[in-house]
């Protein structure tokens, strides 16, 4: 038989009944966490892959240690050092294909649509390992936003394709994808179920800050379109800081490392921390970010993951793109968008307030890992 390393391309022969899970962003350990609890308490055989393309102890590591999950068994080195999105792409595939190549699993599973998730199936494809993508097709239909590249080819590349609800099951079908569909819920719904529990017994971050349930708000933004370009950037700064003067609601920045370094390097840094009613903090914790984001009145963000997670706890959000992938929470009436232009971000924090949260929770039920990893098993049964 060939040595691992002689081998391009595996076959089903060649490969073992282990299940890979990649990860490599704060989002995506997050995302995952109900899956690593579900792979041990069902005892299957399986194993991670941290990619790297994130890597600080406050963003990352933490949340292993802090959710109590198994570490990762293998770790790529100096990918997030890497400046360009082609350059770190391409030292994760490279780095993912030589661990799959020794470890030889039956399926890769990947979820959502960061960098990461691209590499991982590709590298999975290429040697002709089944692929399994959790939040397959979700759609912005923004091409300016590099995940949009990414969830659209990972959706054509997978064998199994795991959909947020029927909706995401309707556009794959319509793309013609060659993959089986099927909908399970988003893990993400059970990540933020079985965590909240961690948060509310572990997080002193209210305390802390001097903060009171739905009496703040809370402020992420770390995209590149938003984050990359000063007058963008100094839009959200500027409608959120009035927000904070006109209503007398405290807003506490959770600041991403990038947004920190490009407000210094745009010289906003100093004009935020003058701000009135700002609360500038490095991002926190993942279960100080759930506490913090469960009891807000309103929360600003440009991230996906927060979209869903405040739609999750009931938590009004504006959000600080022209678009957003989770159209659901638009026809609920749980989120509006409304760019970086302080008028807007005015107007729209003024609506979300006026509506209370109602809502149902259009991700799911809490129980996709389960399901998900039942439909794997029985793939790699067949």
């Amino acid at each position: 038989m060939a040595s691992s390393i002689d081998l391009k391309i595996l076959r089903k022969e060649n490969l073992g009944r282990s299940i890979c899970l990649i990860v490599g962003t704060r989002p995506g350990i997050i995302m995952f966490s109900p899956l690593f609890r579900a792979c041990v308490s069902k005892g299957l055989d399986f194993f991670t892959i941290h990619t790297g393309q994130h890597y600080s102890y406050n963003m990352d590591r933490v949340i292993f240690d802090t959710l109590d999950l198994p570490l990762p068994r293998h770790h790529l080195q100096g990918i997030a050092e890497k400046k360009y999105h082609g350059a770190q792409t391409a030292a994760m595939l490279e780095g993912v294909e030589r661990v799959l190549l020794e470890e030889r699993p039956s399926l890769v599973l990947v979820g959502g649509d960061a960098n990461t998730n691209l590499a991982g199936a590709l590298a999975a494809r290429k040697l002709h390992i089944d692929v399994g993508h959790i939040e397959a097709g979700e759609r912005s239909y923004d091409w300016r936003m590099p995940e949009e590249h990414n969830r659209r080819m990972i959706d054509h590349i997978s064998n199994l394709l795991f959909a947020t609800n029927e909706k995401g099951a309707t556009r794959l079908k319509e793309e013609q994808v060659m993959g089986k569909v099927f909908v399970t819920g988003n893990t993400i719904v059970d990540a933020a179920y079985q965590n909240f529990e961690i948060a509310k017994r572990r997080s002193k971050i209210l305390e802390v800050n001097g903060l009171e349930e739905k009496r703040y708000c809370v402020l992420t933004c770390h995209r590149e379109e938003n984050t990359d370009f000063v007058e963008n950037l100094t839009g959200v700064l500027e409608g959120v800081g009035k927000f904070a003067l006109d209503s007398g609601l405290p807003v506490y920045f959770a600041a991403h490392p990038r947004t920190m370094k490009r407000m210094e390097s745009f010289g906003l840094l100093e004009k935020v921390k003058n701000f009135q009613g700002i609360l500038l903090r490095e991002a926190p914790g993942y279960t100080d970010f759930l506490r913090l984001l469960s009891s807000a009145a309103l929360v600003f963000t440009d991230s996906g993951g927060v979209q869903q997670e405040a739609c999750i706890f009931k938590v009004p959000c504006v959000t600080l793109r022209e678009n957003t992938e989770w159209t659901e929470t638009l026809d609920i009436g749980a989120n509006h968008l409304v760019g970086t232009e302080p008028r807007r971000i005015l107007a729209g924090a003024a609506a979300c307030l006026e509506k209370p949260g109602t809502w149902d929770v259009p991700f799911g039920d809490g129980r996709a890992a389960e399901r998900i990893l039942d439909m794997c098993q029985e793939s790699i049964s067949g």
